[in-house]
Parts: C-alpha cells; sequence; structure tokens
C-alpha cells in the first residue's frame, strides 16, 4: 500500500549514513526491488577488468558508483537542505496528482 520509493532518477540527495556521509549528488540509477539507488561519486568501488580488444574495452582498474540503500539518503530540497519528503494530492483539470512536499518548508519538489 504506499507510494513506492520517494527518492527517483536526477534527484539532487545526500547520504546521511555510512562512510560517504555528508556528500551529496545526483541520482542515477534507482532500483525499487532492491531499495537501492546509485548516487554520482558517492560509494566509489574497485572493479578489476581484463582487457578486452573486441569490445574496445581497456584492462586495468575502473571505479564505478556502489549501491546504497534507500534509507541512508535523504531528498534535497533547494531552500532547505536535507529533508523528509510529504505527498499531497492535488487537482490539474480533471486529474488528481500525488505530489512530493518538502517536509520543512511544505514546497513542491517536483518538476
Amino acid at each position: 500500500m504506499g507510494f513506492g520509493l520517494d527518492i527517483r532518477k536526477n534527484d539532487q540527495v545526500q547520504v546521511m549514513a555510512g562512510r560517504d556521509k555528508g556528500k551529496s549528488g545526483r541520482v542515477l540509477e534507482v532500483q525499487p526491488g532492491k531499495n537501492r539507488v546509485y548516487v554520482e561519486h558517492v560509494n566509489m568501488l574497485k572493479r578489476h577488468t581484463k582487457p578486452n580488444p573486441n569490445k574496445q574495452i581497456r584492462g586495468g582498474i575502473l571505479e564505478k558508483e556502489g549501491p546504497i540503500h534507500v534509507s541512508n539518503v535523504a531528498l534535497v530540497c533547494g531552500e532547505c537542505g536535507p529533508t523528509r519528503i510529504q505527498h499531497r494530492r492535488k487537482v490539474e483539470g480533471k486529474k488528481v496528482v500525488t505530489v512530493r512536499l518538502c517536509a520543512k518548508c511544505e514546497k513542491v519538489l517536483d518538476r
């Protein structure tokens, strides 16, 4: 019964727990089934790859973003900073739309 995940792709978030606490970045990918998000330049993992000339892959140690649990990140409001999210139903013409609001200043966070 809920709304699913409150965080969506391209949202600005801040990490609230873990080794990257305090860092912020843009959400690159969301995995709702696993409750995980990938945040730009946060939780960087090193991957050792073999070179594969057929696929133009150079070997070496590559760095890429790792997953973070959704409970460890908070959406950043443009005015207040990191905040929790509220949901409200809003009528637009004949449609009823659910929008995300900042819990502190009640500003609409959806574009």
